[in-house]
């Protein structure tokens, strides 16, 4: 016995499967699509950090000068991967001291000494060094930046600071 389709029901099923298979693809597409995004977010966090971790190598570099003699900007060259190719440049602006106040705790041997050499004369100064960091487009960076600010405490002679604090 063979049982004859009524018409209206002839090709049901494909119609069903073929809206099925454009569901899939769409459920598919939007998979790849955020696991994409998510791949470029962590890719510019990595550049960010990289770009942070750069301010501070300059940053150090600044600190470990004679800095507080002649505080002038400057912008360093820093190869993060050591790849001998410039990643970032980092523009440190003029260091500023934004406190100077006179160090006291003279060891009791000490206060023997002329007063030019006494700890009396010495100041404790508070610098701020500002970092700004831009790619160079070199290296396999992306386009990341960041600012970075940083103290640093000196401890100057009197006539040093009266040179290069207010």
């Amino acid at each position: 016995m063979s049982r004859r389709m009524s018409p209206s029901q002839r090709g049901a099923a494909l119609v069903i499967g073929m809206i099925m298979l454009v569901l899939i693809t769409l459920m598919l597409i939007t998979a790849l699509n955020l696991s994409t995004t998510n791949f470029k977010s962590v890719g510019n966090m990595q550049f960010h950090e990289e770009a942070i971790a750069a301010a501070n190598q300059a940053i150090e570099q600044v600190i470990s000068s004679a800095f507080t003699t002649a505080p002038t900007a400057e912008d360093i060259n820093v190869d993060i991967d050591n790849d001998t190719v410039t990643d970032y440049v980092v523009h440190i602006a003029q260091p500023q001291c934004v406190l100077a106040t006179q160090a006291f705790g003279a060891d009791p041997s000490s206060l023997t000494l002329p007063p030019s050499m006494s700890a009396a004369s010495t100041w404790n100064t508070v610098w701020d060094i500002d970092a700004t960091v831009n790619t160079t487009g070199g290296g396999n960076v992306g386009n990341a930046g960041a600012r970075v600010h940083a103290g640093a405490r000196v401890l100057l002679s009197e006539s040093q600071k009266n040179s290069v604090c207010p």
